[in-house]
């Protein structure tokens, strides 16, 4: 009880405390806005914790964790579009119709008043999880680790789309991108492209992160065009959505129970779950769909409780089962701390500062939404051309504070793109980043096991033939179920001269595969053996997934391509995605040409005049105020930024030198 009360205090002390409300509003404005979501919020503030306090850091991670399902509300039941979290999409069914018949008041209040309860349900079982898991995770030696986090990133692979294969391939090239650099055994180099030595290092978790998830997101909302909602009134209706969740207690409680199972399993979409179970047993049920509040009840309670239940695989035992949890083992490694039995041995402590920032954090941020739904609304009637310039100048500053090199905005440039097509095709994009954060702890648990491990002293321990059992019934169910989820392409029937693009990308991808071998086959077993296993399992998965569009095309599961559908003119798109990826890299030469702080100054006004035939007021009042904002942080948190050709030839003053 002693570590538990110390860290509350912990987490109450000033210091801690203003970074733990720091990082709610953050959470709250990333839940709010299109195109960013909690993966790619979280990739923003990683590279500013670097050498922050140890406490200030975790609580403004769990802040931003806490409330992006809380603030993705907002768009959800007003405007009937889903914000960043993306985690409301069931909310808006009866969110959105209430909202229309002038109870948005009322059904945002039930959400914000839900989602508290299950932010603290789900901290409440999490705390649970750690007195119970505690004897368990002590008792795991590295073999068991090892097959542990195989199982981990094999249930992510299976279930985080409707494609076992892509979610196998995506995971595998996850695992390869992680690879790059020196190896963990012998510090010899791997798939180090040319003189490139900035990947000697390996590749920074904010670019791939942010280019894998806001790039194409970004891109995305800039080919719909016009503003997320011209709809700013919220009509009234607060108290009586807080009796509405009193009055439907049981539910939330069932619902949040559904929202930890689903988080501590790497399934996704608990709101459905939730949604689904709210219908079937809530009596009556005609309503649904047409503006029940029930219907944003239940799928809220669950959004938030997921976080909670998420984190204890995390915590416990080092496998994240999620893009945002994958940024958020990766911040705690930059903060000195490695998940795993740790968490509830020698840092249990850090384990409850975590568990109480996430029951505050959802407290605070319920609040500050009651106190500024009205302002959060105005937001999404900014038109996506202005709103454009402002999330890439948020995401190219979050890339490059990763080594502060022009490799970071090179890779944040690539991974973007090559993001665009896992997008297109339907790619699990959280099974890749949760392979590349991984990658590390399983080759260095892989060494360990074949150095303490004989094959028949590994295979005499039962917990070893568990875990392969429970591997073997997860990649069975992939096959056999295939789960229904929504994937991130669009399922059509293709022509075979319309599956020629999928084809490109799978040989790209084959590509990558047969570089990763070709870089290591000169090196030693151990530099190696990692590299040459994963990628030649990719390979075979790359060779499945061919066949089967080849073979079924349209019947087959890989033939997903989200840009036939956009040829056909049905999703709303008005140009294409390479339009403003051109514009993206287009700013990475203005850039290289005139430094990065005038080189956005530019561009600012430049795509404001071409794209949103903005007034010039307009055009020079963000770009002047962009350039402030950067002047600032580069005063206060004295970050040199890079400088152009331009810069070599003649003086410049600050801060553009």
């Amino acid at each position: 009880m002693d570590v538990i009360f110390a860290s509350l205090a912990d987490v109450l002390s000033p210091g801690t405390f203003m970074y733990l409300l720091l990082g709610v509003g953050i959470g709250l404005l990333v839940g709010i806005l299109p195109a960013l979501g909690t993966t790619a919020g979280m990739a923003l503030v990683v590279p500013f914790i670097y050498g922050m306090d140890l406490m200030s850091g975790i609580a403004m991670m769990t802040g931003i964790l806490a409330v992006v399902a809380t603030g993705d509300v907002v768009t959800s039941v007003l405007m009937g579009i889903p914000g960043g979290g993306s985690g409301s999409q069931a909310t808006m069914i009866d969110g959105f119709p209430m909202a229309k018949r002038g109870e948005g008041a009322r059904a945002l209040s039930a959400a914000y008043v839900a989602s508290m309860f299950g932010g603290i349900f789900g901290a409440a079982v999490l705390t649970v999880a750690i007195i119970v898991a505690k004897p368990i995770v002590l008792s795991f030696g590295t073999g068991e680790l090892l097959l542990l986090t195989l199982l981990g990133i094999t249930m992510v692979s299976v279930l985080s789309g409707s494609s076992l294969v892509k979610g196998l391939i995506s995971c595998g090239i996850g695992l390869l991108f992680g690879a790059v650099g020196g190896a963990p055994a012998t510090g010899e180099l791997r798939m180090i492209v040319g003189d490139f030595f900035y990947l000697s290092d390996g590749l920074p978790l904010a670019a791939i992160a942010l280019g894998l998830f806001a790039l194409p997101e970004i891109v995305s909302l800039l080919r719909r065009g016009d503003a997320i909602s011209d709809r700013p009134p919220i009509g009234g209706g607060w108290i009586k959505g807080a009796r509405d969740v009193i009055a439907n207690k049981w539910l939330v409680v069932r619902c949040s129970v559904i929202g930890v199972i689903i988080g501590a399993l790497p399934i996704g979409g608990s709101e459905w779950f939730a949604y689904g179970h709210a219908v079937q047993t809530c009596k009556p049920r005609d309503n649904f769909g047409k503006g029940d509040v029930r219907g944003v009840i239940a799928p809220e309670s669950a959004n938030n409780a997921n976080a909670g239940g998420a984190l204890i695989p995390t915590l416990v035992f080092g496998i994240p089962g999620s893009g945002s949890t994958a940024i958020f083992l990766g911040g705690l490694i930059l903060l000195g701390v490695r998940p795993g039995p740790d968490m509830v041995g020698k840092n249990l402590e850090l384990t409850y500062t975590i568990i109480w920032s996430l029951a505050l954090a959802n407290v605070l941020g319920a609040g500050i939404c009651f106190l500024i739904s009205g302002g959060l609304a105005r937001l999404t009637t900014i038109r996506m051309a202005y709103l454009g310039p402002v999330l890439l100048t948020i995401c190219f500053l979050g890339a490059f504070q990763a080594s502060r090199s022009w490799g970071d905005l090179i890779v944040l440039c690539a991974v973007g793109f090559a993001g665009l097509f896992f997008r297109r095709f339907g790619y699990s994009r959280p099974a890749f980043l949760v392979g590349f954060v991984l990658q590390n702890n399983i080759e260095a648990l892989l060494y360990q096991t074949m150095q303490f491990y004989t094959i028949d002293r590994l295979l005499s321990r039962p917990l070893i033939w568990v875990l392969f059992g429970i591997v073997a019934v997860c990649l069975y169910a992939g096959l056999r179920y295939r789960p229904q989820i929504e994937t991130e392409g669009t399922s059509i029937a293709l022509t075979r001269r319309e599956t020629l693009p999928q084809f490109v990308f799978l040989a790209a991808l084959a590509l990558t595969a047969l570089y990763a071998i070709y870089s290591v086959w000169d090196l030693s077993f151990l530099g190696q053996v990692f590299t040459v296993i994963i990628a030649g399992i990719t390979l075979v998965c790359i060779a499945v997934g061919a066949f089967s569009l080849y073979r079924y095309r349209e019947k087959s599961i890989m033939a997903f391509d989200s840009e036939a559908r956009w040829r056909e003119g049905e999703n709303g798109y008005r140009v294409g995605a390479m339009h403003y990826m051109a514009w993206i890299f287009g700013l990475l030469g203005m850039m290289y040409l005139v430094g990065f702080v005038l080189g956005m100054a530019i561009f600012i006004i430049s795509f404001l005049w071409i794209e949103a035939r903005a007034r010039w007021t307009v055009m020079l009042g963000l770009a002047v105020g962009t350039t402030a904002f950067l002047a600032l942080l580069s005063n206060v948190m004295v970050i040199h930024f890079a400088t152009g050709l331009l810069q070599g030839w003649v003086s410049m003053p600050w801060p553009f030198n």
